[in-house]
């Protein structure tokens, strides 16, 4: 039975498209422009916000909404909103506290900012550098639960983060989605804000069937991508668990990994 031609490439963006060091290679940008010349369709989705995807539209000239926070906002190359999906607010406090419990860091994304309890706190250095802009600071949630695309519990203790994770499924079972988009990151969103629900939309925009989607991630939150897609690439530098759940599975993104995979599995 032969393969269905691939018509549109959805790919993550923090340990996918970019390297360790949040830097596009050559070598990847060009891969896109052969895609764009193959007449393939190409689309990010992250957990960042719109703003910290922006550097990535000109360079690898992206035609498609880009699906920030894991889907929970859409928008266009322009920045305007395509569509949102935002928590219920009766659950911002609740899944706050849930976080506290595990002792994670809560920061969170509304509208067009991002707040932290601390800018000291573990990772927020990293995250302004990697998304381009610095967050305000929030000693509480008063004013702040209406309106909020995502929440993120922070922690340098993986096993607290995994265990987080685990009593947000049993606790606000499918009134959120809850996801690790690194393992130090714990992503809550709207149930409907997630890299499958990015995979269904682009699907019914463009009118592809999902054997004519491929998808490549590194993260558990990229998972929920790969079931809505006929060809599903895990990044080499993934967890066994992640691989495990891939069709194929390429090298690094240190090691040019998104692009071979371009090479490889979708352009051959």
């Amino acid at each position: 039975m032969t393969t269905p031609a691939i018509r549109l490439l959805l790919a993550d963006v923090d340990g996918t498209l970019v390297t360790s060091d949040k830097k596009l290679t050559d070598r990847s940008a060009a891969a896109v422009r052969k895609l764009r010349d193959a007449g393939i369709l190409f689309a990010i989705t992250s957990g960042r916000p719109p703003r910290g995807m922006a550097m990535l539209i000109e360079p690898l000239d992206i035609q498609t909404p880009l699906a920030a926070f894991n889907g929970g906002l859409l928008v266009d190359r322009d920045m305007s909103v395509v569509e949102q999906r935002v928590l219920a607010e009766d659950l911002v406090r609740p899944v706050a506290k849930l976080l506290a419990s595990f002792s994670l860091d809560t920061w969170v994304y509304r509208g067009a900012d991002w707040y932290v309890p601390d800018p000291a706190g573990s990772h927020v250095a990293r995250e302004a550098w990697t998304v381009q802009f610095d967050p305000k600071v929030c000693r509480s949630l008063d004013g702040l639960t209406g309106g909020v695309a995502k929440l993120v519990g922070v922690s340098d203790d993986l096993d607290a983060v995994a265990r987080a994770s685990a009593a947000a499924h049993d606790q606000f079972g499918d009134h959120v989605t809850a996801a690790r988009s690194q393992p130090y990151y714990l992503d809550i969103t709207h149930p409907d804000a997630n890299k499958g629900a990015v995979a269904r939309y682009l699907s019914a925009r463009y009118d592809i069937p999902r054997e004519q989607i491929a998808t490549i991630g590194d993260m558990p939150n990229d998972v929920l991508m790969f079931a809505h897609s006929g060809l599903s690439i895990a990044m080499g530098n993934a967890s066994p668990e992640v691989q495990r759940s891939a069709r194929r599975i390429t090298t690094s993104n240190d090691d040019e990994g998104f692009a071979s995979a371009v090479e490889r599995f979708i352009l051959r």
